[in-house]
């Protein structure tokens, strides 16, 4: 069943959403080679529970983080972890807040001091299907015209699209209806209606767009080694357009 929120809900799912907004913009100041990603979750969970936050993504299907942390081919769902990211390094950080009740859920990939023009790239066309997608979020679209837009565009550039994991309807609890692919046909799909919660997170990979589980029985990296790259935002269906909630520009 897919739930549509009040203006008090969208007012407290904002709230949380600038807070983990917030965590990702001192992350960005963060990143640097030499630096964990054990630290990384570390300071990430400190900070939310300093502002009465819970990381949402901590006892989630047994998962012990606050953050999940993916390095060059990990696609997503990587786990922090104590060994130092190097120069040349692509990382994504993801998290959900949970704040007073309320969910926020984004992730955010980051370049590891000097990345060739190949994963720049990556990233730059990533974060641009991201947009791209939440341009077509508006009321009386369906779910595939989002995919769609993603898809087109990524394959264009010279990406694949993952299509094991997509993007969600979110709050009160962490991942509901409707499922957001970020590939398919324009037209398809749930229709988008007010008040809708979603989240749009495309991953993007430079060779082939399967992936492969790691024994740990989360991550899942590319099939061939390539990179992946990732961007996500928590966003309300309004009647105004798409109103992004983990934006990071002030």
């Amino acid at each position: 069943m897919i739930q549509r929120k009040s203006q008090r809900e969208i007012q407290l799912m904002a709230e949380a959403g600038k807070l983990l907004a917030e965590i990702h913009k001192e992350i960005a100041t963060m990143i640097k080679p030499g630096i964990t990603t054990t630290e990384i979750d570390q300071f990430a969970e400190k900070y939310m529970r300093d502002r009465g936050a819970v990381p949402e993504q901590i006892g989630y299907n047994g998962y012990e983080y606050a953050t999940c942390a993916s390095i060059n081919d990990e696609i997503c769902h990587g786990f922090p972890r104590p060994d130092k990211l190097n120069s040349g390094d692509i990382v994504t950080i993801d998290m959900v807040v949970n704040l007073n009740g309320f969910l926020a859920d984004s992730a955010w990939t980051y370049a590891v001091g000097e990345v060739d023009p190949a994963g720049q790239r990556l990233m730059e066309v990533t974060k641009e299907s991201l947009y791209r997608g939440i341009e077509q979020a508006q009321v009386g679209n369906r779910v595939g015209d989002i995919g769609h837009a993603i898809q087109e565009y990524a394959e264009a550039e010279g990406f694949s699209v993952v299509r094991e994991f997509t993007g969600h309807g979110i709050g009160p609890t962490m991942h509901e209806s409707p499922h957001i692919p970020h590939y398919g046909l324009p037209g398809k799909g749930a229709r988008l209606k007010e008040g809708m919660a979603i989240t749009i997170e495309p991953m993007l990979n430079e060779g082939a767009w399967q992936s492969k589980m790691d024994d740990n029985g989360w991550t899942a990296r590319t099939i061939d080694g390539g990179r992946s790259a990732q961007f996500e935002h928590t966003l309300i269906i309004t009647k105004n357009g798409p109103l992004i909630l983990t934006e990071q520009d002030d």
